[in-house]
């Protein structure tokens, strides 16, 4: 049997493990669920390994491989839906990310988790993200990808609300699903616009009738235009992109290994995939390439910007994880489509690996998250030190590093943008260039704050120790992968061949002239070498603010006060949008829609209706009042109404025909 014919045996796998383990798993102990929710997930993973082993093996004749469709889903006139998966280059990539991750992350879990209550809802949780994720990067078409699209967001729901007594926790969770569901509402009038225009929802179809089309002129909206701005509506929300990025800081009120997997390796990026899956319709719409790079670069710097000031250790990784995102569609945005699954790839190994660190941290404090009162554990905690460093020295972009190659790729492709002018693609450029200088200064002031200087803990309150294998296990894996995951890439920088971006080429395209792979090769030594100068001012500048003047930064923060507490308030944007979205929608729901409609209006009119019934009932009751010469002057009273009617109706009719 080919697992090729059986696609859905993948994500089949981790939705029967959240169903035993949701159902049966409140009465078995840990183990028992440990051997459900890791035996589904792993046999997931290799499932998935085989059915890439089986799509690379295929003859040059069998590709591309087609959609293999299992059922009707939705037929309704001239619509139709199937449960159709696909397998190319693209899914290939995040099939293995997501399972693999995955998989290591569910390990991490049985350590981190061990102690905490609801053991079996978590793994059923994070069982059924699995399962939806796959969905999603599996889909043939847009109406399924949606299924997942919308799992993972009500996964995302579960997951942060975990801690569902705690109020800031259920908050979080609410954030989140409302924030998901502005974003979802443009994707759908994306896929409506789609359907109308090509007459399905199937990925094949839709690009193959959208390629010969003739591409909208820049500053032009036209109808794929307006689809891809649509859709990238929905990606600005999944993604955690500017405007609708404020749910991911604050979803780090659930258990850490749902920052790692959730937030920082899988769904976050399905913003990214869609962008990347969609590339040819976004190919013939550059006004909303631009948009899609101008947002990406305007949420990298942002996010960094707050990362800089913050202190709770998960909080610095979410904003790293925003600006990390904008990274990625920075890159799509100026067409490099390659080079953003490539950072999606690398960023989901050292994100993830930073996330579960910073867990083995939390874990060895007993619960503290503030880095002020931390210091000093480089000596205590070595092998969550070491990885942690690992991955700190990936996302900066040291040199042969997993990030150095993947953002080497995007800043490249950002300088050479010629979508907007050449001026606008090297402001691109720059404004990346400035995000890499922050991203390096708040990464190394984490190192410094968490595992340097001082002790700040007390010894008799915090009895400080290494996080147990099953935790210790997957980090060291994820910095072995942060250090080599780069590697495709690396041949090119003495004029070999971009394994990376070769393999993809099927899925995006691609294949520069001679002279534009030799005026490539020339820019991006040097490009580099600017990128590794500017990730080591970030090191210097955190070094000589935390370890060579400490005290200095607090005394830099104090005569800068008013940047610095901008920064620390996260530009208020909170706050303005409380008072200028949630407080007037709270208004118009409390005294328009339920004071005057509801209570006024619709319980106004029954309740009125009730009311009169009852008054009319009432004078009525009256009448019935058991005296004998009341009820015969009542019977005179009809008797003349009644003699009234039978002489002078007819008359009254009669005289109206006559004058008619």
């Amino acid at each position: 049997m080919l697992l090729l014919d059986h696609l859905w045996i993948i994500p089949l796998l981790p939705l029967l493990g959240s169903a035993i383990n949701g159902l049966l798993g409140s009465k078995w102990p840990n183990k028992a669920v440990n051997s459900v929710a890791l035996g589904t997930t792993g046999l997931s993973f290799l499932f998935a390994v085989e059915a890439v082993r089986e799509f690379l093996s295929l003859p040059q004749d069998k590709l591309p491989f087609p959609p293999q469709h299992y059922f009707d889903w939705i037929v309704a006139g001239n619509f139709r839906a199937g449960f159709d998966l696909q397998i190319d280059q693209l899914t290939v990539v995040m099939l293995l990310v997501v399972t693999g991750v995955g998989f290591l992350i569910h390990i991490y879990s049985t350590g981190y988790m061990a102690h905490e209550g609801g053991y079996y809802r978590f793994f059923s949780y994070m069982n059924l993200f699995m399962f939806f994720m796959l969905i999603l990067v599996m889909a043939a078409n847009y109406a399924l990808l949606f299924v997942g699209w919308e799992g993972v967001g009500l996964c995302s729901y579960l997951l942060i609300g975990f801690y569902f007594l705690k109020k800031s926790a259920s908050d979080a969770g609410n954030k989140a699903f409302i924030v998901n569901r502005i974003g979802d509402f443009g994707f759908m009038l994306g896929m409506f616009l789609l359907f109308r225009t090509f007459g399905t929802l199937d990925f094949v179809t839709v690009f193959q009738k959208a390629a010969p089309m003739q591409p909208d002129a820049l500053g032009h909206l036209g109808v794929l235009t307006v689809a891809c701005l649509l859709l990238f509506m929905g990606a600005t929300g999944k993604s955690a992109q500017l405007p609708l990025y404020v749910w991911l800081p604050d979803a780090m009120e659930g258990p850490t290994p749902v920052s790692a997997l959730i937030h920082a390796a899988t769904m976050v990026t399905a913003g990214v995939y869609v962008v990347a899956r969609s590339h040819v319709l976004f190919t013939h719409a550059p006004t909303a390439m631009l948009v899609v790079a101008i947002v990406g670069c305007a949420t990298a710097i942002f996010a960094a910007s707050i990362g800089l000031v913050q202190t709770d250790i998960k909080k610095v990784l979410a904003y790293s994880t925003v600006s990390q995102l904008g990274y990625m569609f920075l890159a799509c945005g100026v067409g490099a489509f390659s080079a953003g699954i490539f950072h999606l790839m690398t960023h989901a190994f050292f994100k993830a690996l930073l996330f579960l660190a910073a867990g083995s941290v939390i874990h060895a404090m007993g619960g503290e998250q503030d880095m002020r009162h931390m210091g000093g554990l480089s000596k205590k905690i070595k092998w969550t030190y070491m990885t942690m460093l690992t991955a700190t020295l990936a996302i900066t972009g040291a040199p042969l590093f997993a990030g150095f190659f993947s953002k080497d790729a995007i800043l490249l492709a950002s300088f050479q943008s010629e979508n907007g002018g050449a001026t606008t693609g090297h402001a691109l450029y720059a404004v990346g260039l400035f995000a890499a200088l922050l991203t390096s200064f708040y990464m190394f002031r984490l190192i410094f704050l968490t595992f340097f200087g001082k002790q700040k803990y007390d010894e008799h309150h915090v009895h400080v120790h290494e996080s147990p294998w099953s935790m210790l296990g997957p980090l060291v894996i994820l910095a072995v992968l942060s250090i080599f995951g780069g590697w495709f890439a690396l041949p090119s920088f003495w004029g070999g061949p971009d394994y990376f971006s070769n393999f993809l080429a099927p899925v995006f395209g691609g294949g520069e002239s001679a002279a534009a792979e030799a005026a490539t090769h020339a820019l991006e030594l040097p490009l580099a070498g600017v990128a590794v100068l500017t990730a080591l001012i970030g090191f210097v500048i955190a070094f000589w603010l935390y370890i060579s003047r400490p005290g200095k930064a607090d005394a830099l923060a104090k005569s800068m006060s008013g940047a610095y507490n901008t920064l620390l308030n996260k530009y208020y944007v909170d706050e303005l949008y409380a008072a200028t979205v949630v407080k007037p929608l709270m208004w118009i729901s409390t005294n328009v829609l339920w004071k005057f409609i509801d209570v006024g209006g619709i319980d106004g009119t029954v309740n009125g209706i009730a009311t009169s019934a009852k008054s009319i009932g009432d004078t009525v009751r009256h009448a019935q009042s058991g005296n004998t010469r009341s009820y015969a002057v009542w019977v005179v009273i009809g008797a003349l109404v009644v003699i009234a009617v039978i002489f002078f109706w007819p008359a009254a009719g009669l005289v109206s025909g006559m004058v008619r």
